[in-house]
């Protein structure tokens, strides 16, 4: 055991940033294929709730606390939404350009990434991949004003809550709960896990003309990422 030292040379981290938004909308069978690119995107802001402690006393004592079960929700902001998104917003595309509002809201997937800096390589440290499942869009509110002479584009914005998804492999030997969101911090991982996911996450191209062998964007669930991961450290497996 050694003194602990704080903020070491290259130690001093921070997370900023939001970008490389995906919408994934949920396709027949819970799937999430055909992702988009979500252009315009600002902020998403996380506000999990629940995990509440309930104390139960005896024998004039705390004898132990309940914890409620924990929910996953944020708050997507943007300048933007791809068109995809329409019907996880409620509307309905009628005929070209026409949308009918007030609709059911489709279940959709998405993706974003924030930035990882430290002292020494400040924002070209690294970065975080942020997956969130069983997204489900509230009605929000827009508002339009006159252009004037200090001009602003509008920002939307949509509160978001989700359904946890299954984990079904275990994890060093333990089962997990339900999960609605996985983070993937690109500092701990293999520079081939992550190349390999994001291909995933974000599509590839055909390495040859006419070919075959490009790769749809679409969101994997997590036994399949766990299934990735184990590949890329034991290839021979």
């Amino acid at each position: 055991m050694s003194k602990i030292i704080w903020d070491k040379t290259g130690e001093r981290l921070y997370e900023t940033g939001c970008d490389h938004g995906v919408l994934y909308p949920m396709q027949p069978g819970g799937v999430y294929n055909k992702g988009v690119a979500w252009n315009g995107l600002t902020a998403v802001t996380e506000s999990p709730s629940g995990a509440e402690a309930s104390p139960i006393y005896a024998d004039n004592i705390k004898y132990v606390n309940l914890v409620s079960n924990e929910e996953f929700g944020a708050t997507v902001e943007a300048y933007m939404y791809p068109d995809e998104f329409a019907e996880c917003d409620g509307s309905v595309e009628i005929m070209p350009g026409m949308y009918a509002g007030q609709q059911s809201r489709k279940t959709f997937g998405l993706a974003y990434r924030t930035i990882l800096g430290n002292d020494t390589d400040l924002n070209d440290y690294g970065y975080k991949l942020h997956l969130v499942y069983g997204c489900l869009a509230a009605p929000s509110e827009k508002g339009y004003s006159t252009v004037n002479d200090s001009p602003e584009a509008a920002t939307l914005s949509w509160e978001i809550s989700t359904t946890p998804v299954s984990i079904n492999k275990l994890v060093n030997g333990k089962k997990l709960k339900p999960t609605a969101t996985l983070t993937f911090d690109s500092t701990k991982f293999s520079a081939e896990f992550m190349t390999q996911l994001e291909e995933i996450l974000y599509g590839k191209d055909p390495t040859t003309t006419g070919g075959n062998d490009g790769v749809e964007p679409r969101l994997p669930l997590p036994d399949e990422i766990i299934e990735l991961f184990d590949k890329t450290q034991n290839p021979e497996g």
